[in-house]
């Protein structure tokens, strides 16, 4: 264990694992332990009590001193850092007082939209770059001079270019994401291997067919590795963008939490936070294993066409539940039980390929 790039068992990896989620969470608690202050039985005198009104200036702050100097500790104030107990007890109050679940919805969709403009826009401008050597050496060098821009300092321009609602947001968190995906995609497109290329043209293939034939299907099975790394960007800006216009979604609700002073509730939404973005991931990873299967399977099984049309439906339904309200004026209450629907009959696609996928995998 010990050894340089040694590897581990899977016994061993999982133990590890789950020893060092058990040590994070009791240095966790400890800290918050050492960073709490001790609660006192004190109150304050009320200036409007009656009984008081008699006593002159230097009666009260001497009675006031004695009382403090007599109080007992009754427990902790875990303002600074609260305990991972307290974080768990602040789930239900989220649920019951702040409309937590209403706030998550929300900053999920802002952040897939997000992530469509993003990559609609990176993969023309990419292409553009990638492909074409006119617009390569007129827009390479400003375009990966873009990663350097400090996105957050952008704001006050976005609000004043989109406004203070959702389309700022969106355009904020896409432009945050396409800096870094543009100059991923054109080095993508470089990397496709002269020997599949040399192929399709020895086959007698054009451009368009060697575009659609080759380079799609490598550039895309690449990328879909690198929107796993930009998940972590997508949230951070995402936040940033609804702490600046506090009308919804989990950067809003933070906060208001934060002025507050609730400090557990603080930390539950970021906790929440970081289960999303492993889901999200994994999200990922699931798309390229089942939409790529050849980077994963030596053999053809039975499912894959079948969970791949039912993706293919629920992107597809996604892309026009963000399109269709920038052409027809639609009633969201329709528009998301229609689109709804749809994913619904997808969904068991999905599932019912996925019995036939294992059940392959488990006859190989």
């Amino acid at each position: 264990m010990f050894e340089l790039r040694g590897s581990l068992s899977k016994i061993q990896n999982i133990t590890l694992g789950i020893l060092g989620a058990i040590m994070l969470i009791g240095f966790w608690w400890l800290l918050a332990e050492m960073l709490a202050i001790p609660a006192l039985d004190y109150q304050a005198p009320r200036l409007d009590d009656p009984s008081l009104q008699n006593l002159n200036r230097d009666s009260l702050l001497r009675a006031d001193s004695i009382q403090f100097a007599n109080a007992k500790t009754v427990g902790k104030i875990y303002k600074i850092l609260p305990t991972p107990l307290h974080v768990i007890q602040a789930y239900p109050k989220l649920l019951e007082e702040d409309n937590l679940p209403v706030h998550t919805i929300h900053s999920i969709w802002l952040n897939f939209k997000g992530y469509f403009w993003a990559i609609l826009v990176s993969f023309f401008v990419g292409g553009l770059i990638g492909f074409i050597p006119l617009f390569r050496g007129l827009f390479s060098r400003p375009v990966d001079a873009m990663r350097y821009l400090p996105i957050s300092a952008l704001t006050g321009l976005f609000m004043l270019w989109f406004g203070l609602g959702d389309n700022m947001k969106v355009a904020f968190l896409a432009f945050g994401i396409f800096v870094y995906m543009i100059p991923v995609i054109v080095q993508r497109i470089n990397e496709v291997e002269n020997v599949h290329l040399t192929t399709v043209y020895t086959l007698g293939a054009g451009s368009w067919q060697t575009l659609i034939s080759v380079y799609l299907p490598s550039v895309i099975s690449k990328f879909m590795e690198d929107l796993r790394v930009l998940t972590a960007i997508s949230w951070t800006y995402i936040i940033i963008a609804e702490i600046l216009n506090n009308t919804g979604g989990l950067g809003s609700l933070i906060y208001w939490l934060a002025r507050r002073d609730k400090t557990d509730k603080v930390f539950a939404v970021l906790l929440l936070i970081i289960v999303i973005g492993i889901l999200q991931d994994r999200l990922f990873v699931y798309l390229d294993k089942r939409l790529f299967p050849h980077k994963h399977y030596k053999t053809k099984v039975d499912g894959l066409k079948e969970v791949q049309t039912g993706i293919y439906i629920v992107l597809g339904t996604f892309a026009l539940a963000v399109l269709l309200p920038l052409f027809i004026s639609l009633s969201p209450t329709l528009l998301l039980q229609g689109a709804g629907l749809v994913i619904l009959a997808a969904i068991g696609l999905i599932l019912m390929g996925e019995m036939k996928l294992w059940n392959g995998l488990q006859a190989v």
